[in-house]
């Protein structure tokens, strides 16, 4: 039987990813490297994009994930990488199941260091293993206050072959040219120079340190001390408020593509798609592409928002017209004469930035990616 020809398919660029991860080590020449692969590395797809991480000649320290899902089935590939817990573990059965694989899991909160008493008292003889502290310090999400943090660490010291990573998390360090994103950092960093130096003190021990994800990574040198994150910056988009991935020069690692399926004349006058929210001022040569918000692309996305379109004479730039259906989007050809049935419309990726998409739309590129669905072709290129 003859397969369907692809009506959408991402075009995922390893190299363009080594290119990027190439960067964090430019970037941070002193710092330990943990790439953040959760999401299905940002819908990039965890597995491949482990491998290629782990094959690049960047050395990386770690992978880092959210679930303990992930974390399995990461630690199924056996790449011998280690692998840390995001959000940690919440049952004293899946913290065993972490210390059983290896798995590095944050501890966020006093319940967490309960259950490791706990469990690390009816042991005989404690392996190594590492667990990573996550401070609160400003953002209020996870993590535990400074003198919880300080009571956790001296609680958990006593089992021998224990090490320690303090980590906290920048919350609004993307508009550093703005007062209050400059004076939010400050305090963050300001409580994290705290805890750690009480940290160190009270053990006379060094206490490794990691704070900066990818916008400390990019901007904030004074963020990456011992083990940074890399996460949405490896995949050719922008933590920044104020530029994109293009603009600071990343490779796009992801090329979201789809195809002409029709070409209609509308006149003068008339509205195109649901609740009519694009009416023509003009004859218009409209293009419908097949995909649409069941593939992942934006509903919000609204009229004007750019895409490209590969015609024999090359690679044009228009917009889109017209509300997203679940399976069709229409686009202005007007002026493209050679465009033509079957010709190839790029959504983001190559040569258009998500991150403007994602403007345009109304969120972010970091849901663009995790958001394709499995109606989407993925095919990967070296």
């Amino acid at each position: 039987m003859t397969a369907p020809t692809k009506r959408a398919w991402a075009t995922i660029d390893l190299n363009a990813l080594r290119k990027n991860l190439a960067q964090v080590r430019a970037l941070c020449p002193e710092s330990k490297i943990v790439p953040v692969i959760k999401s299905n590395a940002y819908g990039h797809g965890m597995e491949r994009v482990a491998r290629a991480l782990q094959d690049s000649r960047t050395r990386i320290a770690a992978f880092a994930v959210s679930t303990l899902e992930e974390g399995l089935e990461l630690n199924a590939l056996k790449l011998d990488v280690p692998i840390v817990l995001l959000n940690g573990f919440v049952t004293a059965q899946e913290l065993a199941l972490c210390l059983e694989v290896g798995i590095e899991p944050v501890v966020h909160s006093p319940y967490q260091v309960t259950l490791l008493e706990d469990q690390f008292n009816n042991e005989i003889f404690g392996d190594k293993r590492k667990l990573w502290l996550k401070l609160n310090s400003g953002m209020n999400r996870l993590g535990m206050s400074q003198e919880n943090c300080l009571e956790s660490y001296a609680n958990l010291h006593k089992f021998p072959g224990t090490e320690f990573v303090l980590m906290s998390h920048l919350g609004y360090a993307d508009d550093m040219d703005n007062p209050a994103s400059r004076d939010f950092t400050a305090r963050q960093m300001q409580e994290i120079k705290v805890a750690h130096e009480k940290m160190v003190a009270s053990k006379q021990q060094d206490v490794e340190l990691s704070v900066a994800a990818s916008v400390g990574i990019l901007t904030l040198p004074d963020t990456h001390f011992n083990y940074v994150r890399p996460g949405v910056m490896l995949y050719g988009s922008s933590p920044l408020a104020a530029e994109t991935g293009e603009e600071i020069g990343l490779q796009p690692v992801m090329t979201l593509s789809s195809r002409l399926i029709a070409i209609n004349r509308v006149a003068t006058g008339e509205s195109i798609g649901y609740n009519a929210t694009y009416v023509c001022a003009r004859d218009t040569r409209v293009g419908v592409v097949s995909i649409g918000y069941g593939d992942g692309y934006p509903r919000s996305a609204v009229n004007g928002t750019p895409v490209l379109i590969k015609t024999a004479s090359g690679v044009t730039r228009t917009q889109l017209i017209g509300r997203v259906s679940m399976d069709m989007i229409t686009i202005d050809l007007t002026g493209i004469d050679d465009a033509s049935i079957d010709d190839e419309v790029i959504l983001w990726g190559a040569g258009l930035c998500a991150d403007e998409v994602a403007r345009t739309a109304g969120t972010i590129a970091y849901e663009l990616f995790c958001k394709v669905t499995q109606r989407v072709s993925f095919q990967y290129e070296e």
